[in-house]
C-alpha cells in the first residue's frame, strides 16, 4: 500500500500550525476534491493547517479517481473488512502529519465525505490517533456491532446528511447518530432538507461551528 499524500494548505494566519484538519475524500475522487474546503474553514481557523490525502487505491468502478476500499460489493461485512484494511495506512499518515507539525493528537480534526466519512469515523473512533473531533458528511458507520468493544476515543462527532441523498441514504446518518449516542460518543446530527449527496453552505457552517468549539485560537 502506497504512502498517503495530497494537497496541503498552510495556516492562513501565516504563523506555525496549532491545529491540523485532515480531509478524506469520497470514492472516485481524490484529495483535490475536498481541498477547496480548506480556505473556507481557514477563515475561522487562521492557525490550522489542512491536508487532503489521496486514497491509496485506484477506483475499481471507474477509469479515474481513488478509493479507500472497494465498494464493488457493498455487503456490510466486506465494507467493514475494507475499512479495517486501510485504517493502518490512514493512522500512519495522521501520526506523520502531526509529527511533521509538532502537534499532539488533540490538535487534530478528522473530516470525511461519503466513503471518506466512513473511514474517518472508523479511524477516529477506533484508531491509535484519537482526534479532537470528527466531521462526517454523507457517510455511514461501518461495523456498528463491534464499536462498543473497539472504541478507543469519544471525540465530539458531527454527522451531516442530505435528506434527499440518493447514494448513501439519510437513514444511514440517523443510524450512525443512534449507535454513537448508545456508545457514549457526543454526537450532533444535521439533516438538510432537499440536499442530495453533497455538501452545502449549511453543512459547512455546522462544521465550522464544531471546529471553532474544539479549536479555540491560542492566546
Amino acid at each position: 500500500m502506497q504512502r498517503l499524500d495530497g494537497p496541503r494548505l498552510a495556516p492562513a494566519g501565516g504563523g506555525p500550525a496549532r491545529q491540523l484538519v485532515v480531509l478524506l475524500h469520497g470514492v472516485g475522487a481524490d484529495g483535490t476534491d475536498l481541498a477547496g474546503l480548506a480556505p473556507i474553514w481557514a477563515q475561522d481557523l487562521p492557525e490550522a493547517a489542512f491536508v487532503a490525502p489521496d486514497a491509496p487505491f485506484p477506483c475499481d468502478m471507474a477509469p479515474y479517481g481513488r478509493q479507500w476500499f472497494s465498494l464493488a460489493d457493498r455487503d456490510p461485512q466486506r465494507m467493514a473488512a475494507g475499512v479495517r484494511a486501510v485504517a493502518p495506512a490512514v493512522e500512519a499518515f495522521l501520526a506523520e502529519e502531526l509529527a511533521r507539525l509538532g502537534l499532539p493528537p488533540d490538535a487534530l480534526a478528522l473530516m470525511g465525505f461519503s466513503q471518506g466519512a466512513m473511514t474517518a469515523l472508523h479511524v477516529g473512533l477506533r484508531g491509535a490517533v484519537p482526534p479532537a473531533a470528527i466531521l462526517a458528511y454523507s457517510g455511514a458507520l461501518l461495523a456498528p456491532d463491534t464499536l462498543g468493544a473497539e472504541l478507543r476515543a469519544r471525540p465530539p462527532v458531527l454527522i451531516v446528511h442530505g435528506e434527499a441523498d440518493e447514494v448513501v441514504p439519510a437513514w444511514a446518518g440517523r443510524f450512525a447518530e443512534s449507535a454513537l449516542h448508545e456508545a457514549g460518543v457526543p454526537t450532533e446530527a444535521v439533516v438538510i432538507p432537499g440536499l442530495g449527496h453533497g455538501i452545502d453552505d449549511a453543512g459547512l457552517a455546522a462544521g465550522a461551528r464544531l471546529l471553532g468549539r474544539v479549536f479555540q485560537p491560542a492566546q
